[in-house]
């Protein structure tokens, strides 16, 4: 089987079937690589604008007139959009094409940030700040986006890689703008210095995904699929679990700085010193996380990993009380980078869910994979969303906190109870029963009979 590209639809793979390993050998791996490459890029950028606000903050002093309340809400409200949103991009790949839309996306994210050049300085209202500051969220739609085209590009036995790889290389943008920030700030230049070297870049992004990405024909537009996908309780319970890793890791990405220069008295540049580190560890680890799941089972790794969180936590609570910075600051690092193992992990899982509840209904060969591709393609928008909310309800929770006993310790707790439910979920859907009990009568009693700890 080779990969054709019709003669009238430039760039759009006609045939392409990347379980024939003979094909996927030949052909496939370095198309796929390929676009995953220029993928990671367009998606790392948008993670930047995403997660700009989390550093513009930390810009806006006392001359901008904005609480600690203020700020918390304002990142709260940038990720809400970053989370509603993933639902369309995810469709937007079946219906435009994954290079197309990329290509669309990328260029989106000029309207944010030359809309925040336009309008970031002292005078500026709140109102203004929080408005403009929605616009930024689109930047959270690439991930979805992202992820459903790859998820097409590679085979199941290669999906936890590659999928950990292409959505670690996106989180690393938080990272980046970070340190951008830090070299911003170091030299004693402006938020819109920090703008203005990025504009460029997003420009930079949606011309090589036009000169080197591929849409594949084989990914129709199914509302169907989001249907189906929305009525399985798999999509759900899963968003319930990327809740308590990737919102994990994106309400912190926003909200660590703040925690730092309100409970902690770090100027922003110390604060800004010391954020970047756990975003990125967390980013550069996600690859690890999708590895080992490959290797041992996304349900059991993320069961454990939960367990890990939920430890760095206490170890949180703690250095709060205490108001130790360094334990603070070596825990929190910690806990980002198990938010990273778990993202990886989880979204493993997403594929290897359905691809089991295919073959334990009857289907097989290339029925199975068609059935598992399509579901987990229609679900990672829908997981992805659920998942992102989790940030909103992190930031939120440390304005509450901050509002109500002047630190965050009263938020970390919160969130050690939340971790203690998702283990509980994890084991009690995932290890505890055989996928035999999820599925029909008939498929148990004519199918050997899968475990969920195995995807």
């Amino acid at each position: 089987m080779t990969a054709s590209r019709s003669p009238s639809r430039s760039r759009w793979i006609e045939a392409w079937d990347p379980e024939d390993e003979v094909f996927w050998e030949e052909k496939g791996a370095g198309i796929a690589n390929r676009n995953l490459f220029f993928s990671v890029l367009s998606e790392h950028i948008g993670f930047s604008v995403w997660t700009l606000w989390s550093v513009l903050v930390l810009f806006m002093g006392p001359e901008y007139g904005l609480s600690p309340a203020d700020k918390f809400l304002l990142t709260s409200m940038v990720t809400l959009v970053g989370a509603v949103v993933r639902v369309p991009y995810t469709f937007a790949v079946a219906v435009f094409g994954g290079r197309n839309w990329t290509i669309i996306s990328a260029g989106l994210l000029l309207v944010p940030t030359v809309a925040a050049f336009t309008v970031m300085e002292p005078g500026t209202s709140f109102s203004t700040f929080l408005w403009v500051g929605l616009l930024a969220g689109i930047g959270g739609g690439n991930f979805a986006s992202s992820m459903t085209n790859i998820n097409a590009f590679f085979p199941m036995r290669r999906k936890g890689w590659a999928l950990g790889l292409n959505a670690g290389g996106g989180n690393v943008g938080v990272a980046t703008i970070q340190l951008v920030a830090l070299a911003v700030i170091g030299a004693s230049g402006g938020p819109r210095v920090l703008l203005g070297i990025y504009i460029p870049l997003i420009v930079v992004a949606a011309v090589l995904a036009a000169l080197f990405m591929d849409n594949l024909a084989t990914v129709k537009n199914d509302t169907g699929a989001a249907v189906d996908a929305a009525k399985d309780a798999h999509t759900w319970i899963m968003s319930f679990l990327y809740i308590g890793t990737f919102g994990s890791f994106i309400g912190y990405s926003f909200a660590f700085g703040q925690v730092l220069t309100n409970q902690f008295g770090r100027t922003p540049l110390q604060a800004t010193y010391l954020t970047f580190i756990g975003p990125l560890l967390g980013s550069l680890i996600r690859p690890v996380g999708g590895r080992l799941a490959d290797r041992y089972g996304g349900a059991r790794i993320t069961l454990w990993n939960y367990v890990a969180m939920a430890a760095a936590t206490m170890v949180l609570v703690v250095a709060s009380m205490q108001k130790s910075l360094s334990l603070f600051v070596a825990a929190f690092v910690v806990l980002f980078s198990l938010t990273g193992i778990g993202n990886g992990s989880t979204y493993k899982m997403i594929p290897g869910i359905f691809q089991t509840k295919a073959l334990a209904e009857g289907l097989e060969g290339e029925a199975a994979v068609a059935y598992g591709r399509r579901l987990s393609g229609a679900s990672m928008g829908l997981i992805g969303a659920m998942g992102a909310l989790g940030g909103v309800g992190i930031n939120l929770a440390f304005r509450q906190s901050f509002l109500s006993y002047g630190s965050g310790t009263g938020a970390f707790v919160a969130f050690l109870v939340f971790y203690g439910v998702t283990f509980a979920v994890t084991w009690a859907v995932y290890l505890r029963r055989p996928a035999g009990q999820a599925v029909s009568t008939v498929a148990a009693e004519t199918k050997p009979q899968l475990s969920y700890a195995e995807v």
